[in-house]
Order: C-alpha cells, then sequence, then structure tokens
C-alpha cells in the first residue's frame, strides 16, 4: 500500500473523531448550562456542589469545591468556563467521582443494597477532629487554676476553701447579685475537690462528645446558657442561697444530648438506647438531688440550679445544635424551643427588676 493510500484511509478516521469530539462538546455544553442556573457562562463553587449532588452524594463541603477548582480552573477566577469544563471532564473524567466517592465514605453510613437508603450512623460519621474540641478544654483549665490559685492563697491543705481572692470575687453571693457578673463566674468557683473533679469528668466527657459534631462555639453557648440559667433559677426559688460550681452548665449538656437525639433520631445509630441512658441518669440524679434537700436540712446540693440548667440546656441545644436533616415536625420544636427559652428568661429578668423586695 503506497503513501497515497495510506493518506486516503486516514482522512474518514480524522473526520469522525472530530465528530465524536463535537458530540461531546454538544453534550457537556447541555450539562455545562444545566447547572449554570444563572446563566453567566460559568459554574460557580455552588453549581457544582448541586452538579455533584445529583450523582446520589450527599453536601459536599467547600474543601471538595477547593480542590475541584484547584485541579481545572487553569486561570485562577474562582470558577469554571466552558473550556475549563470540557477539559476537566475529559482529562479528568473520574475526579467528580473519585472526590464524591471519598467523601461519601466519611460522613455515610455503609450499607447493603437492600437498605443503601437508610440513614442510621450518619450523625456518628459525621464527627470531625478538626477544629479540635477544645472549649470545654478550656473552661475546665480555667476552672482549675481558679480553685488552685485559692488553696494557695489561703494554704488550705484540705482544698474546701472558698473564702480565696478567686472566690471572694466570683462566686454567686444572693447579697452581691447587682454585680451581674456572678451570674457566670460562679462556674469557676469549686467548695472542693471531689465537687471540682465531679464537674471536671463529667463536663470534659460529654461537652468533648458534643464539640465533634456541633462545633465549639454551639456547645459553649449550651453551656452558658445552663449556668446562667442555674443562677437565675437559684435567685427566684432560692433567693438567700449561695451558688459555686459548674453544675448548671453540666446539666444543660447532659440535656442537650437528649435534644440532640430527639432532632437527630433517623441519623443516629442506636438513639432509642442512647435516649434512654440520658433520660435514667439525669431523672435519677435530679430525683435524689430534690429528695435529699426535702429531707436533710444540711444538704448543699443546689439542685434548683441543675433543674434549671437541665431545661435551658434542652431549650438551647435544639435551638443552637446541628440538626442533620430537618423535618417540618423539628422545624415546629425548633420555634417552640427558642421562643419558650427567650420568654423564660425575659420574665427572670423583669422579676428581678419588678420585684426587688423578693430578694431581701
Amino acid at each position: 500500500m503506497d503513501h497515497h493510500e495510506r493518506q486516503v484511509q486516514q482522512i474518514p478516521l480524522q473526520r469522525l473523531n472530530t465528530v465524536e469530539e463535537n458530540q461531546r462538546r454538544q453534550e457537556l455544553r447541555i450539562i455545562f448550562e444545566k447547572y449554570d442556573t444563572d446563566g453567566n457562562g460559568y459554574l460557580s463553587r455552588n453549581e457544582l456542589r448541586n452538579l455533584i449532588r445529583d450523582k446520589k452524594c450527599p453536601d459536599i463541603p467547600k474543601e471538595v469545591m477547593r480542590e475541584v477548582l484547584m485541579r481545572s480552573d487553569q486561570n485562577n477566577d474562582g470558577h469554571l468556563d466552558f473550556e475549563e469544563f470540557y477539559k476537566l471532564s475529559t482529562e479528568h473524567p473520574y475526579l467528580f467521582r473519585d472526590l464524591c466517592i471519598k467523601y461519601c465514605r466519611v460522613v455515610v453510613p455503609r450499607r447493603t443494597p437492600a437498605v443503601a437508603d437508610e440513614t442510621d450512623g450518619e450523625y456518628e460519621r459525621s464527627m470531625k477532629v478538626w477544629p479540635p474540641p477544645l472549649m470545654m478544654i478550656i473552661f475546665s483549665i480555667m476552672e482549675i487554676i481558679f480553685f488552685v490559685v485559692d488553696i494557695i492563697k489561703t494554704q488550705n491543705q484540705n482544698g474546701t476553701s472558698t473564702n480565696g481572692p478567686m472566690a471572694t470575687l466570683f462566686i454567686y453571693n444572693p447579697n452581691l447579685r447587682h454585680e451581674v457578673w456572678r451570674f457566670l463566674t460562679y462556674m469557676f468557683v469549686h467548695i472542693g475537690f471531689v465537687h471540682l473533679m465531679m464537674n471536671l469528668l463529667v463536663q470534659i466527657f460529654l461537652g468533648v462528645a458534643l464539640e465533634l459534631v456541633h462545633c465549639w462555639w454551639r456547645v459553649a453557648l449550651v453551656y452558658l446558657a445552663g449556668v446562667v440559667a442555674g443562677s437565675m433559677g437559684t435567685s427566684i426559688f432560692t433567693p438567700r442561697v449561695f451558688l459555686a460550681g459548674a453544675s448548671g452548665g453540666v446539666y444543660a449538656l447532659i440535656t442537650a444530648h437528649i435534644a440532640t437525639i430527639i432532632m437527630n433520631w433517623s441519623q443516629m445509630e442506636f438513639a432509642i438506647v442512647q435516649l434512654f441512658v440520658f433520660l435514667v441518669f439525669c431523672i435519677t440524679d435530679l430525683g435524689t438531688s430534690i429528695w435529699n434537700s426535702i429531707n436533710d436540712p444540711f444538704d448543699k446540693v443546689g439542685y434548683i440550679a441543675h433543674a434549671s440548667g437541665a431545661l435551658a440546656g434542652f431549650l438551647v441545644g435544639i435551638g443552637v445544635l446541628r440538626n442533620l436533616k430537618v423535618v417540618p415536625w423539628e422545624r415546629k420544636l425548633w420555634w417552640c424551643a427558642v421562643t419558650v427559652y427567650f420568654l423564660l428568661m425575659a420574665a427572670g429578668i423583669m422579676y428581678h427588676f419588678l420585684n426587688p423586695a423578693h430578694f431581701y
């Protein structure tokens, strides 16, 4: 076969390749225009997320979109035009799929095909170690520092002094309730070593578990809301009682777990078991505290602070903790919880201003 014959045979093949390329470009143009929802000729990060979501994957985080753009955004303008999109689909045809599968393996439970659409366990798999869960650890370190300073300053080897400089300034003193910071800062004051260690163990154990899923600032809001509610309730119902310790915040963390179990019921493994354990613990401990306070006049446990903190933790937990999949009844519960919490806090504050004789 001479050179002329070989050249004649190559022409149809070249034309065929051109036809296939044009057909491919037309198909990709249809896909591109479908997800270019604003019609500006570019795919933004949100539009890329929508494209991947149609591949039966969960919501894709910003980190994944950033990786897609880093690999394919040649002119570094923060989005993809059609030519970049076309090059991405031809040179890296499995990039979207690989990134999607990588993410799905982290957050979506592995299931057999018969139950592949179930979501049990998604809550546990949404735990992240970055940013690290440090907020409850920071609170705990501050409480330890306050305690140690007071013990050293008072030279009390038994670890039971509340007369140190930190305790004197920050404890909730009903005679100094006009110093409003005491409604919060009493959380750093502890009566003794056992009191301190019990609170530290529970708040670290429960708080870190919440931070892994819900982020530090959400857990901090729950904890501090419980602390303030504890002192507010104590001030109203037992107006002459001094208050020390972080028990209001600790009980808020306990009931926040109950709140997140309810709001993420279908996304949690063994939700009924977890709910039962927390309910039994909370009810038993509160019941014991109330029973002891009634039958033992020398009992020093602030059960009002426990109960108030628990109520605040449940309401604020519903309001601020993450809900992985929102359904209509959960939206109604969210509005109810937020409304009730703010009404109760507003009523407590107004009661202090409108009825000062109650506190003397």
